[in-house]
């Protein structure tokens, strides 16, 4: 559904996105959401008392079932959301191989600097590719750990397929899914640990993160002791056992129950819908939207340079005109900004201002929470505002300086 702006209005669009919660993390909610949706939750009890505790469990099982998990995985309700789950991972199950990074994008450099300087392993190896494109996906060697994101939620370029790791592999394929999770399949015979949060493709609250580990993780935590001291938040294993519990519903801190049962929510409403397929299909539906506007635009482009690398959830668009690209990198920076602050204003799109540390454009969400009419009603927006954009800088390059 569609909202008609005011008829007095002619200059502008003719319609409103529904929703113009466009926002890459937290996401949109579900079509329909209220705070209705969370009327069940068990507040005030206990998250380890019998009810509370089958609620986490749940999101746990909803979650393994939507994704197609396979069944010896398994799957926890971490703290800290999709930045704590990697972490964990990281601090307790690397150090006895060496690491391959794959790193493309904010996030994975992230992971890089971690693993390279706080965790200060010595056998670090980088593979990186500038905004908008991605590393050569060159077999890694399968005695090798691997580290990377499948989608890059920065830089809108997301991973085409998992043939760079090897079925018969000695080393772990670390991934970190939180913007592809619910949106694209994943490979699971060719990853050993996922994770992402609730916050992003099923519009679910920040906070918490969710942690997979196959059976060759759980085999490296409990065989690897790496002399590191870790916090509690971290601590996976006791006695070189893997804690059962935390991927039984029994959290190693306490949860909000209210965004347990949002995330329940989120969760029905994808198997309403049609699961997994159906979720996919949604974003890809986005994506494409923007695709057909894109071709036509005259003004942006993805940043993502192949068609077959462009994310469906994060979709990142650069400005290519001779007037913008002949600025600097301030002047880029505070143009993109306003062309955003103009949408806002208008109230058509909320933060799809690009990543702090990505190339100056716009950043639109496209997960499956998002209305494939929403993208539709935006994109005549994005003209308008462009335009609008223009007239401004035109403005302020003929006014006298003083």
């Amino acid at each position: 559904m569609v909202a008609v702006t005011n008829d007095l209005d002619a200059a502008k669009p003719a319609t409103r996105p529904a929703n113009p919660h466009f926002s890459s993390g937290p996401c949109a909610k579900r079509p329909g959401w209220s705070l209705a949706a969370l009327e069940g939750a068990l507040l005030g009890r206990s998250h380890r008392a019998k009810e509370p505790k089958a609620r986490i469990a749940e999101v746990i099982e909803r979650s393994k079932a939507v994704l197609g998990m396979p069944a010896d995985w398994r799957l926890g309700v971490v703290p800290a959301s999709d930045t704590g789950a990697v972490e964990m991972v990281l601090w307790s199950a690397l150090g006895p191989r060496g690491v391959d990074v794959l790193v493309w994008e904010s996030f994975s450099k992230e992971w890089a600097t971690d693993i390279a300087t706080q965790l200060k392993l010595s056998d670090v190896r980088l593979r990186e590719a500038p905004y908008g494109k991605l590393p050569a996906l060159d077999p890694v060697d399968p005695s090798r750990d691997a580290v990377f994101v499948w989608n890059g939620t920065t830089s809108g370029v997301r991973l085409p397929h998992a043939d760079f790791i090897a079925d018969e592999r000695d080393g772990l394929a670390i991934c970190d899914a939180t913007s592809a999770a619910f949106a694209m399949r994943l490979p699971w015979n060719k990853l050993d640990v996922v994770t992402w949060s609730w916050q992003k493709v099923l519009g679910g609250e920040a906070a918490h993160g969710m942690l997979a580990l196959s059976p060759r993780a759980v085999a490296r935590l409990e065989s690897f002791e790496s002399g590191r001291p870790l916090p509690k938040i971290f601590r996976m294993t006791k006695g070189g056992k893997l804690i059962e519990g935390i991927f039984q519903g029994d959290t190693i801190n306490t949860p909000s129950m209210l965004a347990v049962e949002d995330a329940l929510d989120g969760l029905r409403w994808a198997e309403s819908i049609g699961g997994l397929d159906a979720l996919i299909a949604r974003s890809e539906a986005n994506l494409a939207a923007v695709a057909g506007w894109v071709a036509t635009s005259g003004w942006a482009e993805f940043l993502a340079e192949d068609a077959g690398t462009r994310s469906c959830t994060s979709i990142c668009l650069r400005i290519t005109v001779p007037w913008f690209t002949a600025m600097d990198a301030a002047g880029q920076a505070k143009a993109a900004k306003r062309l955003a602050a103009i949408l806002e204003a208008e109230g058509v799109a909320l933060d799809i201002a690009s990543y702090r540390d990505a190339p100056p454009g716009l950043r639109i969400w496209g997960g499956a929470t998002i209305e494939t009419a929403d993208i539709h009603a935006l994109l005549p927006w994005l003209d308008w505002a462009f335009a609008e954009l223009a007239i401004e800088l035109s403005h302020e390059a003929a006014s006298p300086p003083g």
